[in-house]
């Protein structure tokens, strides 16, 4: 089954399979590792955006054409998917948003959003391009400023398939003015951390944890809070603060000074939510 209709599929559904394919642990008591594949595997797996655009009209050109000249100036690796793209309404997507609206963020959608949602007359998805790990920051940065040309363009709803998360147009302009802001200052933890308030999901459930969903959108390994660590709030701040420590002091010593573990029991490597950078498990 290729990406994009595993991404369609859980966020239609909205029902998220864990599944561990492999995995490798790292004892915050011994720094002992090990290790159930050999790290060929691991480092094969790259990460991607997709991206779906809702469209007001039955004809995909004022988006399909943005999208084309976008890619031509600057969104370099992106590409238009025709197999999934219809000029047409797809009476899926009010479920499909109502599940990925990001829910941490106040007012980041309003019920004109959810109205645009249910109106939309065609659906354009983009897909990103392969990403190493040193690349990821760039290339989110420029999701984001394609975000804003297909915003410009007419696009009445924004959704990132890669994490199944949703903002409302206020919202995704914001986060492009934020994003615009930090590249111009050169400032790459600003970047990454915008990159992750744009582009993954936070907090979803599995048992004992909160966890977040496509950190590795931005490089970083998923994080995973306790429960009872605080509100669900409090919980997605100290997420937040986890990722900041990986940028700045490396993962190594955010490891150690969280006594944390690190493991890579994710989805199966062939789903698009996998995270080929593991997962920081902070300790109960």
């Amino acid at each position: 089954m290729n990406l994009l209709r595993r991404a369609l599929l859980a966020s239609i559904g909205a029902v998220i399979g864990w599944k561990p394919s492999w995995s490798k642990q790292i004892s915050p008591d011994s720094g002992e590792e090990t290790s159930s594949q050999n790290e060929v595997e691991k480092s094969s797996v790259t990460s991607r955006h997709v991206l779906c655009f809702l469209g007001k009209e039955r004809d995909l050109s004022p988006l399909s054409d943005a999208a084309t000249q976008a890619i031509r100036e600057f969104a370099t690796g992106f590409s238009i998917d025709e197999d999934y793209s219809q000029a047409e309404p797809d009476d899926r997507m009010s479920q499909s948003f109502a599940v990925c609206w990001d829910r941490v963020e106040a007012d980041a959608w309003s019920p004109a959003d959810e109205d645009a949602v249910a109106d939309h007359q065609s659906v354009l998805y983009i897909l990103g391009p392969s990403m190493q790990q040193a690349e990821t920051v760039k290339v989110s940065m420029l999701a984001l400023r394609l975000v804003e040309r297909l915003i410009d363009a007419g696009a009445v709803a924004v959704k990132g398939e890669s994490a199944d998360i949703a903002d409302g147009l206020d919202r995704w302009r914001e986060l492009i003015r934020q994003g615009a802001e930090a590249t111009k200052a050169a400032d790459p933890l600003a970047e990454q951390r915008i990159g992750r308030l744009a582009f993954a999901k936070r907090p979803l459930s599995v048992p004992g944890y909160l966890e977040s969903v496509g950190f590795h959108l931005g490089g970083l390994p998923e994080v995973y809070v306790p429960e009872s660590a605080g509100s669900e709030r409090q919980i997605v701040a100290i997420m937040d603060a986890v990722a900041d420590e990986i940028t700045q002091r490396g993962l190594e010593p955010t490891l150690e000074g969280r006594r944390a573990s690190l493991s890579f029991d994710s989805y199966e490597a062939d789903e698009f939510k996998f995270n080929p950078y593991g997962i920081v498990r902070l300790p109960k």
